[in-house]
């Protein structure tokens, strides 16, 4: 897939929430002074849920048609997986911050694209081509790189450990996002927030983790907003045309972000071994965002809501009157066809 065949908005949607959760893992590391590990976690999904219900009040008073599906019970297992999982992964994270740099964390969390695509290729069927592989695996050679303290004495990172295991719950929860992203990604972005936010505060207060630190829990909301809630909001945005595996690896853009803050803000020396993860990793991105993907496939019969336009061949329902982007109930009929696709929700068959 060459960056041509690949929808632009969804790429700068991706880009747009991988620089929003950027900035994550170095302010985390300031807040961690102040603020124990699991209280940060809930802090941050709240602080998302918060705002994003602001804004989905704000978006009612525009009296403006909706244009988004909403979430329906058939979706309820992917919602309760998804904020099981959110629940577990930054607690997993804010551990693991404090036993390593937030550099070598920030850029640990590109093992999270790895997760994401073996998951989707494994078990949500997926496709995952042979360039991607490639990316794949330069992504993961990388993080191995990366989670040695010292690879002349092979000393292996706690703190290291405990961020990969927060992303291979969160390449779980990307794929069950994945499955949501045909619904109002406002609407998912409030539920998720609130209900892994109030799952983690809930496991903070029963491990007696508190704080009477209102500035730095102020702090914690907003960065949850925009590290969480916007982020996550894009990500979801970004996951209907690209897929789950597709979107991880132009969110990886994220990790270089917070080593930059890293480096700017804790004066962290550039070693040898992350000098050569970070170009291991460029190179696994660009192979990645390279691959090309067209061959003939069918679209089986489908009854299903979602925002759309008719401006593709997959759209062509007619309606009494001429209208632009919209969400109702509609059927796809059974279609075979040959074009550069990426796999979105509309491009589910297996090969």
């Amino acid at each position: 897939m060459n960056m041509k065949s690949i929808p632009r908005l969804p790429i700068l949607y991706a880009i747009f929430a991988a620089a929003c959760y950027g900035v994550s893992s170095p302010l985390s590391k300031v807040l961690l002074k102040e603020l124990p590990p699991t209280l940060i976690a809930a802090f941050l999904y709240l602080g998302a849920g918060l705002g994003m219900a602001i804004l989905n009040l704000f978006r009612k008073t525009k009296r403006t048609k909706h244009k988004e599906a909403k979430i329906t019970k058939k979706e309820l297992p992917y919602i309760f997986g998804m904020i099981a999982l959110d629940i577990a992964a930054p607690i997993a994270l804010m551990f693991g911050l404090t036993m390593t740099t937030p550099a070598n964390a920030s850029l640990l969390n590109n093992f999270e694209i790895v997760a994401t695509a073996v998951i989707a290729l494994l078990i949500f069927k997926e496709t995952v081509g042979r360039r991607m592989w490639v990316a794949i695996t330069l992504i993961t050679l990388s993080c191995v790189i990366l989670s040695f303290d010292d690879i002349s004495s092979l000393s292996f990172s706690l703190g290291s450990v405990l961020v990969l295991i927060a992303c291979v719950f969160w390449g779980f929860e990307n794929n069950c996002t994945r499955m949501l992203s045909l619904n109002d990604p406002l609407q998912i972005v409030v539920v998720k927030g609130f209900g892994s936010g109030i799952g983690a505060l809930i496991i903070a207060l029963a491990i007696r983790e508190y704080s009477k630190n209102v500035p730095y829990i102020v702090l914690a909301l907003l960065l949850g907003f925009f590290a969480y809630g916007l982020s996550i909001y894009f990500y979801i945005l970004a996951q209907r045309e690209l897929g789950a595996a597709r979107t991880s690896i132009f969110y990886a853009i994220a990790p270089f972000i917070g080593v930059g803050l890293s480096f700017i803000f804790f004066n962290q020396p550039l070693s040898v071994s992350f000098v050569i993860a970070i170009v291991v990793m460029v190179i696994g991105a660009y192979f990645a965002a390279s691959e090309k993907h067209h061959h003939e496939h069918t679209h089986e019969f489908i009854e299903h809501e979602h925002r759309h336009s008719h401006s593709d061949e997959h759209h062509n329902h007619t309606h009494n009157n001429p209208v632009k982007e919209h969400s109702h109930l509609h059927t796809h009929e059974k279609l075979q066809h040959d074009h550069l696709h990426t796999p979105d929700m509309h491009h589910t068959h297996t090969h």
